[in-house]
């Protein structure tokens, strides 16, 4: 995504600007970043129309977030039955109907559903129309609804938040085995009583680890495949390998340093060739799962035709807006996170300089960006890692904190992880933390805070935290830091003034 702070280019003189407009805003899409753009809107009285040509809540609702999650749930709960004996139980081998569970995932989405309903937003004052929209000029939009008709709408402003789609490597014979995708997978082994008993998972990256763990845990036996080196590159070294003997441990065999040539079907199975330092083998399995990432939705909108950029993303200034300042784009599309919660964020910038930007605009602001892997361990950061702050040569301090130490934590028999914070060398200021354990994404929360409101580690050591909880392991990195940084000298000087007083 460009980051100019330059004022995009006028709309073609090739296009006449309407007098009048149908609409103040059209948002198109209805995930995340349409849904708050679009709530927003309406709040400021706008008349604004929602276009969404799929379903109401988007990619995290249908595909993404939700069901994961309660995959993941499921999986756990399994997985603690089968190590009850940690507890003083007796352990059990749970009895898995897979189908069960996946109706349960349905259930959920359907809870949560209403959230994100079309009698919701309307009932906010949003328009919501369910086709497909595609641009006939920068102010122009022509939506084929799916019950057929045609309706084409003026609007003074236009946020494109058409989401993203899962990437399909192209491995020569991956039609022909008919893979699966974090998308199509809820709805495909929706009605399999049993888990996929072979089941490979291509892709080292958080939905790729969240999905070999939650399938091992529930039956399967997992193969996960990944060029990288080691699963997770985007994190440190040290959070990456402890997922890694996690997902081992629970039977996934990791293939890291491994790349997928080519899948195939036998005369009674499927396979897919791998190679290693030269090496093929092949392994067969009953269902693979693409999860190799997430590309943006951008074509079959008309975007190519109005001039505005779409290599990988749809190219936006600091304001989030196109090539023409009235058309702006949020979440995956806009990248440079593919994050709902990033999308949210950028969804309050995108609605209010597409409504006020010519009166004020506001600047995205992505200093302060959390993410979190809901593996087990869970992995949360914020900030700068090791490896980004010696890469961009950043001075940087680390103070480590082991989770195994934490009294709550070996009370509820998860004292397995650490908090590591970066800081400025000699000072509190915190540049990045990442924490691995239980409830990571939760106890990251204090350090988000944190760095967004500019407190350093003396903050956090000075805030009561109730014990015995997971959250005192913030304060104990904290109370580390402090002590790394007592000053020799004035501690002697203590220590004399105290033998004075005892005289």
């Amino acid at each position: 995504m460009a980051s100019t702070d330059q004022r995009p280019a006028p709309a073609d003189r090739r296009w006449m600007r309407p007098r009048r407009f149908d609409r103040n805003l059209i948002v198109i899409g209805a995930g995340s970043a349409g849904l708050v753009s679009a709530y927003i809107a309406a709040s400021a009285k706008a008349k604004v129309t929602l276009v969404e040509a799929h379903r109401m809540g988007g990619d995290c609702l249908n595909f993404g977030c939700v069901p994961s999650k309660a995959l993941i749930k499921s999986a756990s709960v399994a997985q603690q039955m089968r190590h009850a004996d940690r507890y003083g139980l007796q352990s059990v081998e749970p009895r898995i109907s897979f189908s069960a569970v996946m109706e349960r995932i349905h259930k959920v989405i359907a809870e949560i559903e209403p959230h994100d309903s079309v009698e919701r937003y309307t009932s906010l004052g949003v328009e919501v129309l369910q086709g497909h929209a595609r641009f006939i000029d920068p102010w122009t939009v022509e939506i084929a609804l799916n019950d057929g008709e045609t309706l084409r709408l003026t609007s003074r402003a236009i946020i494109i938040a058409t989401g993203a789609q899962p990437v399909v490597p192209p491995i020569p014979g991956m039609e022909e085995v008919g893979y699966l995708t974090s998308d199509t997978l809820w709805d495909r082994l929706r009605h399999r009583p049993e888990a996929p008993k072979r089941l490979v998972v291509l892709g080292g990256g958080p939905i790729g680890c969240e999905l070999a763990q939650s399938f091992a845990r529930l039956g399967s036996e997992v193969t996960q495949i990944e060029m990288a080196p080691r699963l997770m590159m985007r994190e440190d070294e040290d959070a990456s390998s402890l997922v890694e003997a996690s997902l081992t441990a629970d039977g996934v065999a990791v293939l890291t340093d491994h790349k997928a040539v080519a899948c195939g079907v036998g005369a009674d199975e499927k396979w897919i060739e791998i190679e290693n330092a030269g090496q093929k083998r092949r392994i067969s399995f009953d269902e693979i799962i693409a999860a190799v990432g997430r590309t943006p939705r951008l074509k079959g909108f008309g975007l190519q035709e109005l001039g505005i950029d779409v290599d990988r993303t749809v190219q936006t200034n600091a304001y989030l807006q196109t090539l023409h300042p009235h058309i702006l784009a949020a979440g995956d599309v806009a990248g440079p996170y593919q994050l709902t919660h990033v999308a949210g964020h950028q969804a309050w910038f995108a609605a209010i300089n597409a409504l006020f930007g010519d009166l004020k605009r506001f600047k995205v602001d992505y200093a302060v960006i959390p993410w979190a892997t809901f593996t087990d361990p869970e992995v949360a950061r914020v900030g700068l890692s090791e490896t980004e702050a010696r890469e961009r040569n950043i001075p940087y301090e680390v103070t480590r904190f082991g989770i195994d130490d934490l009294d709550r934590a070996i009370a509820d028999g998860s004292a397995r992880g650490f908090v590591k914070v970066l800081t400025v060398p000699g000072k509190d200021k915190i540049l990045g933390a990442t924490i691995v354990g239980a409830h990571a994404g939760d106890l990251l929360a204090e350090f988000v805070f944190a760095m967004k409101h500019k407190h350093g580690l003396g903050k956090i050591l000075g805030t009561i935290h109730i014990y015995p909880t997971l959250a005192e392991a913030n304060k104990m990195v904290a109370g580390q830091w402090r002590r790394n940084h007592i000053n020799g000298f004035l501690l002697s000087l203590l220590e004399r003034f105290q033998t004075w007083r005892r005289g």
